[in-house]
């Protein structure tokens, strides 16, 4: 058997990268680019729960198209290892969380598709592809009452942030919105048939510092994650940090 390694992380000043995860009470890794089945199981093995970050284009093959726009940039290792790490995810039940990209490949994986370009395929009023800061409201979101992500925020309106030329076209299945933009696009979603699968197409890692609704994301993931004891119940989001007791 192969021994674990820890990789060292990059750290990044300008802003939080994976901390926000710590700062929720969680312990968090990055995992070295892979494709190797058994690297793969390890690093599920080692998880309470998978964060589906931002970053490359999900491949249009993977939906059934070719890239149609010279700005679509797929990275087909990560694409195959996120949709096998998804996969061994939803088959155990284990907790995920989607950002941008990750609401994407999930939404692939469960057999929906997406706008390569939103400029050519949607154009709308509505600001995706915010310039810097990223920590700043660019657009809002419907929040969809009577979904999990209504009941953790308790708003039905959210300003969100935004960074994305690409966004869900047709829902895959078994998945259900949380929250729609204002010029229709699916924003958040959510998998009922899981214990907790959530995904925002926004970036709350940007803005958790300085905004409310996004540390609730986390600390909700978080708890999730956390091992529930026999006969009880994970920890609740609204603590003031999610962590395992």
């Amino acid at each position: 058997m192969r021994p674990v390694i820890a990789v060292m992380p990059l750290v990044d000043d300008e802003r939080g990268s994976l901390w926000m995860l710590r700062e929720a009470g969680a312990v968090p890794f990055m995992p070295a680019l892979t494709t190797d089945a058994e690297e793969i199981r390890r690093i599920f093995d080692m998880s309470d729960g998978l964060l589906m970050t931002g970053g490359h284009d999900v491949d249009p093959r993977r939906y059934g198209e070719e890239p149609r726009f010279d700005n679509v940039v797929p990275n087909i290792m990560r694409d195959a290892m996120e949709t096998a790490l998804l996969r061994l995810a939803l088959a155990d039940d284990r907790p995920v969380f989607g950002i941008c990209r990750g609401l994407q490949i999930i939404n692939v994986h469960c057999g929906g598709t997406l706008y390569q370009d939103l400029p050519s395929e949607h154009p709308s009023g509505v600001e995706h592809h915010q310039k810097p800061p990223y920590d700043r409201p660019a657009h809002r979101v419907h929040v969809v009452d009577g979904t999990p992500l209504h009941d953790e925020l308790r708003v039905d309106d959210l300003a969100v942030n935004s960074y994305h030329h690409q966004a869900i076209r047709t829902l895959g299945d078994g998945l259900e919105a949380m929250a729609v933009s204002e010029d229709g696009l699916v924003e958040a979603v959510h998998r009922p048939a899981s214990r907790y699968c959530h995904a925002v197409q926004w970036h709350p890692e940007f803005r958790y510092r300085t905004d409310v609704a996004s540390r609730l994301l986390f600390r909700s993931f978080v708890a999730a994650c956390c091992p529930r004891p026999a006969g009880g119940i994970a920890p609740s989001a609204s603590t003031p940090t999610a962590q395992c007791l």
